[in-house]
């Protein structure tokens, strides 16, 4: 009865496709396993109301939730080990965004995941057809807070974020202007504006405006107040980064 009940009504485009047959599986298997006589109502895995079948679908917190739980199974498995700190960093996260009750059993999903080989390609490729870029980015920057949860950005999990990020779509530009944020180099400045060093200071200038724009929080509000804080902080790498290449410059 528990298992009819999480998977019937699954939020938002995040069921069909490869995202579906996975969330299917796992659903069933967490019930099975886990939580078997489970009474809840399933609640965070039904349908809205008003969401018109056959329209594009707009992406919910539901649906960024499920996509952080399949990209998030295999950044940990990458290499070879999971570890107490990335669960708990995944762990915080959900509780963060969407409470208790409902960080159970997203987690539990995710243990069931991780225990699953899947084509992390075509999930990718799904997300990419459905969910804008802003949310796309804000992935990334998720996915690599996991990475380095542990201390260490493992050099096979940076590959899979690198791997990922470009079935997701976005640029190579894009991907080395993230990971910057994250593993710091002198050159990180620079890349967080994708701009080379040599560029001139009305380049850096026009880098700066254009990333404030594509770094603001509001891009991605509809995805809960913790992203919305998360996208805040990487404003924040944007403006420090500037304010870091204006100083070494002498620029005003």
């Amino acid at each position: 009865m528990g298992a009819v009940k999480w998977i019937g009504g699954v939020i938002g485009w995040a069921t069909g496709g490869m995202l579906g047959s996975l969330i299917g599986y796992a659903v069933g298997s967490a019930v099975d396993n886990a939580i078997s006589g489970h009474q809840g109502n399933g609640g965070w895995l039904q349908s809205e109301q008003g969401r018109v079948r056959g329209s594009r679908p707009v992406t919910m917190e539901g649906d960024f939730g499920v996509s952080l739980l399949v990209l998030s199974a295999s950044v940990m498995r990458s290499d070879n080990r999971i570890v107490k700190a990335e669960l708990d960093f995944v762990k915080e996260f959900f509780v963060k965004n969407f409470g208790v009750v409902k960080a159970k059993e997203y987690i539990l999903l995710l243990r069931e995941l991780l225990s699953q080989d899947y084509d992390i390609r075509a999930a990718c490729q799904q997300i990419k057809q459905f969910m804008d870029l802003a949310s796309r980015v804000q992935l990334l920057h998720y996915l690599f807070g996991l990475s380095l949860a542990d201390g260490d950005a493992n050099p096979s999990e940076v590959e899979t974020i690198r791997a990922m990020s470009a079935w997701l779509g976005i640029s190579t530009s894009d991907y080395e202007s993230i990971k910057a944020m994250f593993i710091k180099d002198q050159s990180s400045p620079y890349k967080i504006l994708e701009i080379d060093p040599q560029a001139t200071d009305e380049e850096v200038k026009k880098a700066y405006k254009k990333m404030a724009i594509r770094y603001h929080p509001d891009k991605v509000a509809h995805l809960g107040d913790d992203v919305q804080k998360a996208a805040n902080d990487k404003f924040k790498e944007v403006n420090q980064a500037y304010d870091h290449i204006k100083k070494i410059r002498g620029m005003n």
